[in-house]
């Protein structure tokens, strides 16, 4: 079974930073893709990054050149280092890792339990 733990959530103020951390527990064979969401009160979850296991990376337009998502594969850990916070980034913000825990099995998802991100103003 995978489990992800993530950490490093918080509160900082506007123009803040923070990094954000999700490892992986359990067996995995590879891990494709890794990426970061969020969603804030009363919206829907939004993608905020992904890497793949060669190191691209796409971001969400509101978070360009302010956030960087990052992978350790020997670790299975995920990373985004968010700088010059804003309010609006205020959100839980949840790690999602597509994992294949062994030879021939189908990718699958698993997410994390969240992390809280307050921002203020």
């Amino acid at each position: 079974q995978v489990q992800l733990l993530e950490s490093g959530g918080g509160l900082v103020q506007a123009g803040g930073s923070l990094r954000l951390s999700c490892a992986a527990s359990g067996s995995i064979f590879s891990i494709p893709a890794m990426g970061w969401y969020r969603q804030a009160p009363g919206k829907q979850r939004e993608l905020v990054a992904t890497i793949t296991s060669g190191s691209s990376t796409n971001y969400a337009d509101s978070v360009k050149g302010r956030f960087t998502i990052s992978r350790d594969n020997a670790k299975n850990t995920l990373y985004l280092q968010m700088n010059s916070l804003k309010p609006d980034d205020t959100a839980v913000y949840y790690c999602k890792f597509t994992a294949q825990i062994s030879v021939g099995r189908w990718p699958t998802d698993y997410w994390g339990q969240g992390t809280q991100v307050t921002v203020s103003s």
